[in-house]
């Protein structure tokens, strides 16, 4: 296990009717003008952003609001909030919505009080000051309640690129799993493929002696393998929702991570192909991740064949272990393609022909060197041969 600090402070309000704490949760932790930050028409037509606003008028608490965040949000919607917060003098922003929305304030946050571009933050400037930001969540899928991460499309270039630090973790995330339960089975697949894949980043790992984490890892993927059939047969079965959605936070807060290097290839591959035809970033990792874990497979066979085994209950194959781990990848396949992921290229809505085109900007766009880092060390031909793999 390699040395780590961790630190996880954000207050989590976890459960039916969360929502009317929000005025309450904002003054507690030091809110006197918020901007609430949402996406578009289903905060409005469920009721739910009507009784956040009520909440805050309760605690006496003044707010504005911006909408409009999108799916894999925009640079331009960011520099709109920050022009609107410094304007408005606002302390607070609050995020009513799913990861795009948070990712679109924790941008905000970071930028409202920077001097500069905010996107030196998505260029590699670590973020160590920012406004105050809390989360109302309505799907369960990037993490971003309980994270110091964000992840933000450039639209001049069509970058798609992550920022980090501390000052980004939500004070406080208000989990009501009922919000998650209006939504199409799509999204809620989405949300779950993104879960796993926050789990796989981290245990394709070369770092040793990580057992702790590997069995909290495990454990975290067999929750979502046996809870996320659940919710797509019975979109209102509350306590699978409830088990996806704490583990969606557990997934990407880091507390699995912690001790061990870890990957993230899958989601910079993936990064491009939803900054390119805008796909759902879940969809995406659907395809990309089997490609990656092919790939890189002979990196570390017993690592694969390790997940086979414990995960999804493959037969250990001790003379010929890349059978064992190729039957773990194939099963990870085949559990996101049963609850309605695509299995490649052509049902993503991606184009072959952009192959060259999308492998140099992961690995040179941005400013990027020529590589993609993580569990392996990926040169653009590399990175060609994985989209290839998803054809």
């Amino acid at each position: 296990m390699d040395n780590f600090t961790f630190y996880s402070p954000t207050y989590f309000a976890f459960g039916k009717g969360m929502e009317a704490k929000a005025g309450e949760l904002v003054k507690r932790f030091g809110g006197s003008k918020v901007l609430i930050h949402f996406g578009g028409g289903s905060v409005v037509r469920s009721g739910l952003l009507e009784r956040v606003e009520l909440s805050l008028k309760e605690a006496k608490i003044d707010f504005i609001k911006l909408g409009g965040v999108k799916p894999n949000p925009r640079s331009g919607l960011v520099y709109e909030g920050i022009e609107l917060c410094r304007n408005e003098k606002v302390d607070f922003i609050l995020a009513v919505g799913g990861g795009s929305v948070i990712d679109s304030a924790k941008a905000i946050a970071a930028g409202t009080i920077y001097d500069g571009d905010f996107w030196d933050f998505y260029e590699g400037k670590p973020v160590t000051n920012a406004l105050p930001v809390a989360t109302v969540l309505t799907i369960a899928a990037a993490g971003s309640e309980g994270s110091p991460d964000s992840v933000i499309t450039k639209e001049e270039g069509m970058f798609k690129r992550g920022a980090s630090g501390e000052a980004l973790r939500p004070k406080f995330s208000i989990l009501n799993p009922e919000l998650t339960q209006t939504l199409p089975a799509y999204q809620t697949a989405c949300g779950i493929t993104d879960i796993m894949a926050h789990l796989y980043e981290r245990y394709l790992t070369n770092s040793t002696d990580v057992e702790v984490t590997d069995r909290v890892i495990e454990a975290l993927l067999l929750t979502m393998k046996n809870e996320g059939p659940k919710v797509i047969a019975d979109p209102n079965d509350y306590q699978a929702r409830a088990n996806i959605m704490w583990a969606g936070m557990l997934a990407h807060n880091n507390c699995a991570g912690v001790g061990r290097s870890q990957d993230w290839s899958s989601h910079c591959i993936e990064h491009e192909l939803s900054a390119l035809y805008d796909c759902a970033h879940g969809a995406g990792l659907a395809v990309v991740m089997p490609a990656v874990f092919t790939y890189n497979l002979n990196h570390n066979v017993m690592r694969f064949a390790q997940a086979a085994v414990r995960v999804w209950g493959c037969e250990m194959d001790f003379e010929h272990p890349e059978n064992t781990a190729k039957a773990g990848i194939k099963a990870l396949q085949n559990f996101l393609i049963s609850i309605g992921m695509p299995k490649n290229f052509a049902e993503l809505g991606a184009n072959p022909a952009d192959i060259e085109k999308l492998a140099h900007t992961a690995c040179y766009g941005n400013g990027g060197d020529g590589h993609v880092y993580g569990f392996v060390k990926l040169e653009q031909k590399d990175v060609e041969n994985i989209y290839k793999l998803m054809v």
